[in-house]
């Protein structure tokens, strides 16, 4: 079995977590422990529970933490809504992270009928 971080998922997941993670450099110092606290926490989440899913023996096990991944990607999205309406990045900024969280939720749910067929074997 592969390793979580061969997966394209995962991978996708990294790279939306460290583009939010220079994001929120700019932010305003009094959105420390509001919008950004909260717009990493949920994006850490996304690959945090793709990885532990992936480490689940079970396809109902694994898809729980799935649908929790693809939860904190629209958790993300909103974020991202606020930090725009806020001011704190560009339209085109949120629009183009909103797209990548949009990916990650179509690819979870691809990694997820994946792993339905694979328990129906």
């Amino acid at each position: 079995m592969a390793a979580f971080t061969d997966l394209e998922v995962w991978k996708k997941s990294r790279t939306l977590r460290n583009s939010i993670t220079e994001l929120v450099k700019s932010f305003p110092a009094e959105e420390k422990y509001r919008l950004t606290d909260q717009i990493i926490r949920s994006s850490r989440s996304i690959g945090n529970n793709i990885a532990e899913g992936h480490g689940r023996f079970h396809y109902i096990d694994a898809s729980k933490f799935l649908v929790t991944a693809r939860g904190s990607a629209s958790e993300t999205m909103d974020h991202l809504i606020i930090a725009e309406d806020n001011k704190f990045i560009s339209k085109e900024n949120s629009e183009q992270l909103q797209k990548d969280c949009d990916e990650i939720m179509r690819m979870i749910n691809g990694y997820t009928a994946y792993l339905r067929k694979q328990a129906e074997k």
